[in-house]
This record gives C-alpha cells, sequence and structure tokens, in this order.
C-alpha cells in the first residue's frame, strides 16, 4: 500500500466541463483533485450561449438563479443576413425564433452570457463545498498500475514553472482539458475528423457602436471570408465593417478575441480502461456557431457523475460506466453530423446568381426562404440546438422490447413518452402549500432516480396505490433492498431520500388539490414523500381537451394512470402500468436488478436458494 495522497477522482482542466462534474461530486461527497493550467478562471469570453435545455440543467442543480443575475441577453429570435445579389452589403433574408413554440420548453431562449461569469458560479458552488481548483497546476504522466487496489491509478502533477510537483493516487482520472489533452495524447487515442478544415472563424467579444438593426439578437452572416490560418485583431474587425456593409461598427473595446480553423472532429473512444475519462472538448470539436461545445459539455459531466456516483455508492454494477461512451459519443456524432452542414453553410461564399433569384422569388412569397438549405436545416435542428433533441438508444437505462426486464406491464398502450428523451415538462399543483409548480423541477440534481406514480382517479386507482406501496415494503424490492444504512437518524425534514439514497417518488393524481388527503390516499412509505404529492389541474395549451394535462401529456390514461421512471439526469427510463397486485413493482424491481449490484424481487426463490 502507498503513503501518498488519495483520491475518488483527479480531474484535469476547469473549463465547462471539468467544473459541472466536480460541482456534482462535491455535492455528494467525493474528494476531489481538481487541477488547471491558467494561472486564473477564464476573465471572459470563450463559450457564452447557454441554450434552453441546459437552462433546465442548472436550474435543476439550483445555479439559474446565480447566472441569471448578472443580467444576461436573451436570444429569442435569429436573423439571416445574406450578401445582397445586386447591390453591395448585406440584406436580412429572414428572422426565425432560437427555440420554436413547438418544442415545449420552460425558457424558449439562449442566455448569452460568457464563461468567465458561468465558471465563476461553479467555482462558489464549489467553494461551499470545500473543494478548490489548483492553479496553475498541470498534468505531467498518470498509469492505471493497479498497485493499490482501491486507487488503481497513479496521476503525477506540477506546477506549470516547475517549481513544485507531485504523484497522488486515484480511483479515475477525467480529462477536461479541452481540444489538446495531455490525457488523450498519452492514451494515444485518436480524433477522427469528418472533413479536412475548410473554413477559419475569427471570434470576438466587445463593445462596439453600430447602426445594424439585429446587433441585440443573435444574426449570422453568409460572410465572404478568405479562409487563413492567422489574423490580427485588427484584421478581423476590417472584415467585420466589411462584412456588414452598408451598415457600420466601431469597438470601445475588446475583451476577447480568437481565429481558429473549424475541424469536426471526435476522438475514436472516450476510455479505454473506464478508470480514465474523456469529456467536452477532449473527445469532440465543431464550430462555435449553433452555440452547442459548452452545452454538450455540461450533459457530458452530468451523465458520467450520476453514473460514477452509483458505481461508487454500492447501488449499480462497474460495467454501466461503459455506458457514458457510448451515450455520449452518438450525440457528439449527431451534433457532428449536423454541425459539418450548419458551419459549410455559414461560412458559404455569396450564393449563385440561380440561388439569388430563388431566394428573392421565394422571399417574395415568405420572408423566411422556405427554400434555402441553410434555413431548412435550421428549423429541422432547432429541436436539436435547443437541447431537447438528444436522444440515447436502448440499453439497460432505457427500456424497449429487447430489454432484459421484460413484463407486459412496460410501455403501456398510449404513452407518448421515448424512453432515453427527456421528460415532458408539465405543470401541477402542489398540495402541501398549493403552489403552481414544475413538476419536471420537484426533485434537484441529487443523483436519484425519479420515480413519478401518475394516481389517475384515486377514486378508481386506490387499490393498485395501496398494492404497490405494500410490495415497495417487501424485504427484496428496489427501495428496500437500498434502504439507507443511517435511516434511524435521517431528518424529519429529508424531502428527497428518507428511505433510499437513489430514489424519490412524486404522486401525481386526477383529482382538485382539496380534494387530496395525503394520508388517506397514500399509505406508508409514499406518505412519507408529503412534499412530493400534487393535484393534475392545470390547464394546458398543447392538450387542451384533457381534464389531467400532466397525465395527457405523457400519453398516460387519466383515469388508471401510471408508473414513469426517470434517471437522475431527467430522461426517461422506463413506463410502467399501475395495475392492482405486485406486478407493477416487480416490473421495477426487473428493470432496476438488469444494473443493481443486489438481485431484487423474487424473496421466495431467494429463501429457496
Amino acid at each position: 500500500m502507498s503513503n501518498l495522497e488519495t483520491y475518488d477522482i483527479v480531474i484535469v482542466g476547469a473549463g465547462p466541463v471539468g467544473l459541472l462534474l466536480s460541482v456534482c461530486l462535491a455535492r455528494w461527497g467525493y474528494k476531489i483533485k481538481h487541477i488547471d493550467n491558467r494561472p486564473e478562471p477564464t476573465p471572459t469570453g470563450r463559450a457564452d450561449g447557454i441554450q434552453p435545455r441546459s437552462l433546465d440543467l442548472l436550474r435543476n442543480m439550483g445555479l439559474k438563479r446565480r447566472i441569471m443575475s448578472y443580467g444576461p441577453a436573451k436570444v429569442y429570435e435569429v436573423a439571416f443576413w445574406d450578401p445582397a445579389p445586386e447591390r453591395e452589403g448585406i440584406y436580412r433574408k429572414g428572422t426565425w425564433a432560437s427555440c420554436p413554440k413547438f418544442i415545449d420548453a420552460r425558457f424558449p431562449f439562449t442566455t448569452l452570457l460568457h464563461q468567465g461569469l458561468i465558471e465563476r458560479t461553479f467555482l462558489e458552488d464549489l467553494n461551499k463545498n470545500g473543494t478548490y481548483v489548483q492553479r496553475p497546476w498541470t498534468i505531467t504522466g498518470f498509469e492505471n498500475d493497479g498497485k493499490d487496489p482501491f486507487f488503481p491509478i497513479s496521476v503525477s502533477v506540477a506546477e506549470v514553472d516547475g517549481t513544485e510537483s507531485q504523484t497522488v493516487r486515484t480511483k479515475y482520472l477525467f480529462s477536461g482539458e479541452g481540444a489538446r489533452s495531455f490525457v488523450r495524447d498519452q492514451l494515444a487515442i485518436k480524433i477522427h475528423h469528418k472533413d479536412p478544415i475548410a473554413h477559419v472563424w475569427g471570434v470576438m467579444d466587445g463593445v462596439v457602436r453600430t447602426d445594424f438593426p439585429d446587433i441585440k439578437i443573435a444574426s449570422s452572416t453568409d460572410a465572404d471570408w478568405d479562409p487563413r490560418k492567422k489574423a490580427s485583431e485588427k484584421e478581423v474587425q476590417e472584415s467585420a465593417k466589411r462584412i456588414l456593409r452598408p451598415y457600420s461598427i466601431a469597438w470601445d473595446r475588446v475583451e476577447w478575441f480568437s481565429v481558429y480553423p473549424i475541424g469536426q472532429g471526435i476522438a475514436d473512444k472516450y476510455t479505454l480502461d473506464h478508470r480514465v475519462f474523456l469529456g467536452g472538448d477532449s473527445c469532440h470539436t465543431h464550430s462555435p456557431k449553433a452555440g452547442q461545445g459548452m452545452n454538450t459539455a455540461f450533459l457530458d459531466a452530468q451523465n458520467f457523475a450520476w453514473k460514477l456516483h452509483h458505481v461508487e455508492k454500492g447501488f449499480a454494477k462497474p460495467a454501466i460506466l461503459e455506458s457514458y461512451e457510448t451515450e455520449r459519443k452518438l450525440v457528439a456524432e449527431n451534433l457532428l453530423n449536423f454541425d459539418s452542414k450548419y458551419a459549410a453553410l455559414f461560412s458559404a461564399r455569396t450564393p449563385s446568381a440561380t440561388q439569388a433569384g430563388r431566394f428573392n422569388k421565394v422571399e417574395d412569397k415568405h420572408p423566411e426562404s422556405e427554400d434555402d438549405d441553410f434555413i431548412k436545416l435550421f428549423k429541422a435542428s432547432c429541436e436539436f440546438t435547443s437541447g431537447y433533441g438528444v436522444a440515447y438508444d436502448p440499453n439497460l437505462f432505457n427500456w424497449d422490447e429487447s430489454h432484459p426486464a421484460q413484463s407486459s406491464l412496460f410501455s403501456p398502450e398510449g404513452v407518448k413518452l421515448r424512453t432515453g428523451r427527456i421528460l415532458t415538462p408539465a405543470n401541477v399543483t402542489r398540495v402541501a402549500d398549493a403552489n403552481a409548480v414544475h413538476l419536471e423541477q420537484e426533485i434537484p440534481l441529487n443523483g436519484s432516480f425519479r420515480i413519478y406514480i401518475f394516481g389517475g382517479d384515486p377514486s378508481k386507482t386506490g387499490r393498485a396505490i395501496a398494492d404497490f406501496a405494500s410490495n415497495l415494503r417487501r424485504k427484496r424490492s428496489f427501495l428496500m433492498a437500498y434502504e439507507r444504512r443511517d435511516i434511524a437518524k435521517v431528518p424529519y425534514h429529508e424531502r428527497h431520500n428518507p428511505h433510499s439514497e437513489f430514489f424519490t417518488f412524486c404522486t401525481i393524481f386526477n383529482a382538485p388539490r382539496n380534494e387530496i388527503e395525503v394520508r388517506e390516499a397514500l399509505p406508508e412509505p409514499l406518505a412519507r414523500y408529503g412534499d412530493h404529492v400534487y393535484a393534475d389541474d392545470i390547464w394546458d395549451q398543447r392538450v387542451p381537451e384533457a381534464k389531467a394535462a400532466a397525465h395527457a401529456k405523457m400519453g398516460l390514461d387519466e383515469q388508471k394512470g401510471g408508473v414513469v421512471v426517470v434517471r437522475p439526469d431527467s430522461y426517461v427510463g422506463c413506463t410502467v402500468a399501475l395495475t392492482e397486485g405486485p406486478g407493477t413493482v416487480d416490473a421495477l424491481n426487473e428493470y432496476f436488478g438488469s444494473f443493481t449490484t443486489k438481485s431484487l424481487g423474487n424473496e421466495e426463490l431467494q429463501a429457496q436458494l
């Protein structure tokens, strides 16, 4: 055994992916060594667009209010500008909502706030939980040598100026270093580029004076920009002036500036041994225009955090860590397929006369130029760019017919939810205090599976709910098998995890709030979740004929209800019919038992064995 300092995880890089991962794990009690090779956090510039789905995530983490306290810009609309076909300068080709109404989003806008303030929000939260980023330190070597069975990885780090160095041991190593990842290079993991680098972007943050009419909404221009590998700040400004003609632009100051080639790339692997992992720009690089880099990094970190947590707490088998790569690499590949087309269209030169004539003809009839490839791609991709288009393939977490759990109660008839997709938002009334709340936000990002019991009409489902509660109390149920070790010391006011650190229950009834008596409608252990009982009594324009809108939006019978299991990262895991008898809990035992460390259900069979 070594006398070196030991950590649960070493995180390299304090950009978006590293910081969000660190925040999650610090909140859940892990010992973290977090280093960054910069002497201070990002002062300004870099990533600045927070998409609607990411804002949902930040709210679920309790960080949205701090982000919004900085007064960020909210972009509700995107304008498209092109070189004018018959005169010098540019013209507005059309506008489109950045998050159109067909997307059921709580925050239908892109939030613009520079990366430095976003990082500051994470760092403040980290410090509150006793974790600090060590600067300016860098990684100099690592090896999964297995000399310590509990902390198998040796990691060498050093101050950037070489004045001090240290070797530590850790269970896991995570690279959030960005595109020039030392860890990825040492693992000899290659970046596969979809296409040759064909476009060079100039990006500049600053304070400007301009008569360009769309300066306060996101705008795109198809610029006559000659790709080159280097350009000065002044050259980029002169190019911007030329692009924006007949409008003018002048800079009061420049806060950040960069010129870089667009290379659509993805790592061949995100891990080789399920001990050393890559995330964020260490895995995937793409153009900045769609505003996906930081947002994709957030979801990389969230996906990895809860899976690592479940393995380390003894809830899930280590094999679940394999799904980090399969799920997140699929998203990155989809992003690159989209982004390569998106970047090429943004970087396109002046359209041909034929194209210009077609645009003008379309524009006469429809200002958004429906026949234009760029605008068609943008509209088709709105769901993806907003973050709500992420769809994970079936696996142990995302049920389908090939799943090991084969109960006939899975995926009841009429259900609209898709496993591997985000839970549909719904408004309900909390019974405890009569507050109208967002159901999907009621359980914070705490590492727990969220089990939503849509109770239908309580006069018709009373027996089914009583049976559900009774079967939860069985010794080998998924809840009791993972009962908290400190159950006798759980505080009275614990709202989310009074029985288990891995499950939280919400019950939603199709009834007026004043007709729901929690202690009469719910037996133990469900009654213990009194702050998570809701009336489905708020009208929703998306299902205007429904009497129980939340039930209807999920595609669950308004009378019979059903059960929805949502992963800790807010993606749907499975849906199950709510029936009398043990069937519903048995189905959930099968589902969770496919990846938990303990066998679930079947007490009689266990006794025989």
